[in-house]
């Protein structure tokens, strides 16, 4: 019979946990990779309620709803700028069409980034998300620094030759590299195994998470996982693979268990129930009442 793992859910200044008592101290001091702790990690910033990667939804994320993180999807531009967008082309969340390699930064700041967001949610639609731009990284990095903690995926890094590089050299200009913040407070990301390893050959000391489709995690197993463990310190699966079988099985490897994406309170709960160790949410802010509540119900 497989261990139960306890879960310790911080959040803000509250700490409990349905094991026991526990030293709040020893775990500021753990920090963000603190495997006891559970985090909120806001996808694509406040996606449920403004438009996803745009600076009004890291806003609305990281100073309204709490979040722990600012999740940033990476493309790259024709002339090798890092921009936040989730898909290879603008097509979904712009006005414009076509891919984002074929494309200048200056293409790009002149698509409309936000009216799409009206149409598709009418109930959170606002006319000030009309005309949003297309942050870039640096933009995103000139206007949090080391005030917010950032989780960061290299998309498609197969399309992007170099994005790795240029994603740490990135870092190392806003001092946001391993040695400039405290422990986890910048997360790098990826379904390519590969992209992640060229990240560890440039910072060795970066945390890295392996991203996973439900169907893969499903099929996980302990040699697996053992050889995850070499270059990562945690596992972001879809939520819909995990069980509490296999949770169990990769918290006691010592990982980092982050699903993705967690949207309904009930998912939420049962996510914890698991064992999670945080979750990706377009909502933070049902994510913060979930654990609060849980918190209460412990006390």
């Amino acid at each position: 019979m497989m261990k139960q793992i306890g879960v310790t859910v911080l959040t803000g200044a509250i700490a409990a946990t349905s094991f026991g008592s526990i030293d709040a101290s020893a775990h500021q001091q753990q920090g963000l990779l603190d495997p006891d702790r559970v985090v909120n990690i806001a996808h694509r910033g406040a996606s449920g309620y403004a438009p996803e990667h745009t600076m009004t939804a890291y806003q609305l994320s990281h100073k309204k709803l709490k979040a722990d993180y600012i999740e940033i999807d990476l493309q790259m531009t024709k002339d090798g700028k890092l921009i936040a967008m989730h898909d290879e082309t603008v097509d979904r969340t712009t006005n414009g069409t076509g891919a984002v390699k074929d494309k200048t930064l200056a293409e790009i700041k002149r698509l409309d980034a936000g009216s799409w967001f009206n149409t598709a949610n009418p109930e959170y639609a606002k006319a000030e998300y009309m005309g949003l731009q297309v942050p870039t990284l640096d933009e995103i990095f000139d206007t949090y620094g080391k005030h917010a903690n950032y989780y960061i995926e290299t998309k498609s890094p197969e399309v992007y030759p170099g994005m790795e590089a240029k994603l740490l050299k990135t870092l190392q200009r806003h001092g946001l590299s391993s040695d400039r913040v405290k422990p986890g407070q910048v997360m790098i990301q990826s379904f390519s195994q590969e992209s992640l390893l060229k990240v560890k050959q440039l910072d060795a000391r970066l945390p890295l998470v392996q991203l996973m489709d439900a169907a893969t995690v499903k099929a996980m197993t302990p040699e697996a996982l053992d050889e995850l463990q070499t270059y990562a310190v945690g596992l972001g699966p879809s939520f819909k693979g995990l069980t509490r079988e296999n949770t169990a099985m990769i918290r006691e490897h010592g990982l980092l268990l982050h699903p993705y994406t967690v949207n309904e309170k009930v998912d939420m709960e049962r996510m914890l129930d698991y064992g999670v160790t945080g979750v990706f949410t377009n909502y933070a802010d049902r994510f913060n009442e979930v654990l609060h509540a849980l918190n209460k119900k412990n006390k």
